[in-house]
């Protein structure tokens, strides 16, 4: 059985007031208030996965740090606002691990639905700035098992 925790980044700064885009102070609390959560909630992974930018690595970091994946925070690349969600699927199903990945839209709302629902181009779930969405494969069918938003914990 493999599950899969998708995390959009926190709220992050504009371009215009800071062009590498890092979290809001806001950000910051709402990703420091979730991660607590899921900490308390004994959510393990194996390892977190970020695209690579600011406001994602920020927010995978702070995951990590409350939650201690054994094989750590790495940057990963494929999970860009626009890549290609089907190759990016087909080479994380095969390994069947607890992993949890922190990137943005409409990236991983396409991956949600890629998975659920075998076709990217139907949304499936709302996502929030600093949210968890946690989906499980068991029996050959992935399905959402949880839903987490800042505004909720």
């Amino acid at each position: 059985m493999s599950q899969i925790y998708l995390v959009q980044h926190g709220i992050a700064k504009s371009k215009d007031e800071a062009p590498e885009r890092p979290l809001t102070d806001q950000g910051k609390k709402d990703v420091e208030k979730v991660a607590a959560w899921a900490a308390q909630a004994k959510l393990e992974v194996r390892e977190i996965r970020h695209s690579g930018k600011t406001r994602a690595q920020e927010t995978a970091e702070m995951f990590g740090s409350q939650l201690k994946p054994e094989n750590g925070v790495v940057a990963v690349s494929g999970m860009g606002a626009t890549d290609d969600v089907n190759a990016f699927a087909e080479s994380v199903i095969p390994e069947k691990q607890t992993l949890m990945f922190v990137g943005h839209l409409p990236f991983l709302d396409r991956f949600a639905s890629r998975l659920v629902l075998n076709d990217p181009e139907r949304s499936l779930v709302q996502f929030r700035n600093g949210g968890i969405v946690g989906i499980v494969e068991s029996e050959g069918k992935w399905l959402v098992n949880l839903l987490v938003t800042p505004e909720v914990v």
